[in-house]
């Protein structure tokens, strides 16, 4: 089988691609810029091929999906910066994806959505995820949609940052409210899924919670850290308006002068005030999916950088 991968070049994207590949199935990707380092790093690395393009430009679709069996579509962003914002990345990027789909006769698609996507979400993101997930099953497609927790792992934006501080700074600052819960889920697992799903006809239609074993709040995530880094450091709670002035300051001088993503931003601080947990058990038991408790699993990475 032949599948087109969107986002492949990402943290998450090469890990669904290694897996796919040791699966198997061939692969095309989709990409900006074939010339950049990481998409010829994957080309070479899995013998894929490239198409050049961009799902924000529709004609730039055109032939991308010609010979393939399937679509597994990652692209996402968690912070917007000029055009690429989350209504044009997450809704009109999907779309224009799924119309190239349907134009080259393909019927499966794999889809990467979010944990805590539902209607009327407090979070722009989640309004865009889920309007995404809506526009794909009011497809004709045989899809599959899968909603990660928090995905950590080598080259991660999350378990990495705080491990930084962690390992300069004597105190860690925790954003958020200290109460709501996540349930962070490896890398491997949410690519173990998607590629478990291409030769699973039992997922068609389906969607699934990809998530770790641990609920835990965002100072126990830290502590977990704080262990395998052998560190100790005083954790301290910043103020919701202190943090949304912090965040609106990085968007404009990050997004808006620099034209790069800030480190953080207004709406994941929305996202940090409600609980992100799920029910992985449908997704492990069908898949096969076994991810490690939280601190095993950052420790076969983190542990190597003490």
């Amino acid at each position: 089988m032949k599948v087109f991968v969107t986002g492949g070049t990402g943290f998450v994207g090469q890990e669904v691609v290694r897996q796919l590949h040791e699966a198997g199935q061939a692969i095309r990707l989709l990409t900006r810029n074939p010339k950049a380092e990481s998409a010829q790093a994957v080309a070479s690395r899995y013998g894929a091929e490239v198409h050049a393009g961009n799902i924000l430009d529709a004609a730039s679709l055109g032939g991308a999906l010609d010979g393939v069996a399937a679509v597994v579509h990652l692209t996402g962003i968690i912070t917007e910066v000029g055009a690429s914002t989350f209504e044009h990345v997450h809704i009109e990027g999907t779309r224009n994806v799924l119309a190239a789909a349907k134009q080259a006769g393909v019927r499966r698609w794999v889809h990467m959505s979010a944990l805590g996507t539902r209607p009327n979400a407090a979070s722009r993101y989640h309004q865009s995820k889920w309007e995404a997930e809506e526009i794909v099953r009011r497809s004709d497609m045989e899809f599959t949609i899968f909603r990660p927790s928090l995905i950590y792992g080598p080259g991660d934006e999350f378990v990495r940052l705080f491990a930084r501080i962690i390992r300069l700074s004597p105190v860690v600052p925790v954003m958020g409210s200290p109460s709501a819960r996540f349930q962070p889920v490896p890398v491997e697992a949410v690519a173990a899924a998607f590629a478990g799903a291409l030769g699973e006809p039992r997922s068609i239609g389906q969607t699934y919670d990809l998530c770790g074993p641990d609920a835990m709040t965002l100072p126990e995530i830290l502590d977990h850290i704080q262990a395998v880094l052998h560190r100790k450091r005083w954790k301290l709670q910043v103020p919701l308006g202190l943090a949304r002035c912090q965040a609106a300051f990085l968007e404009f001088v990050c997004a808006r002068l620099l034209g790069k993503a800030p480190p953080l931003n207004r709406d994941q601080l929305t996202m940090l005030q409600e609980d992100n947990v799920g029910n992985p058990q449908p997704a492990n038991e069908l898949f096969g999916l076994r991810p490690p408790k939280f601190q095993e699993g950052i420790a076969k990475y983190l542990g190597r950088g003490r």
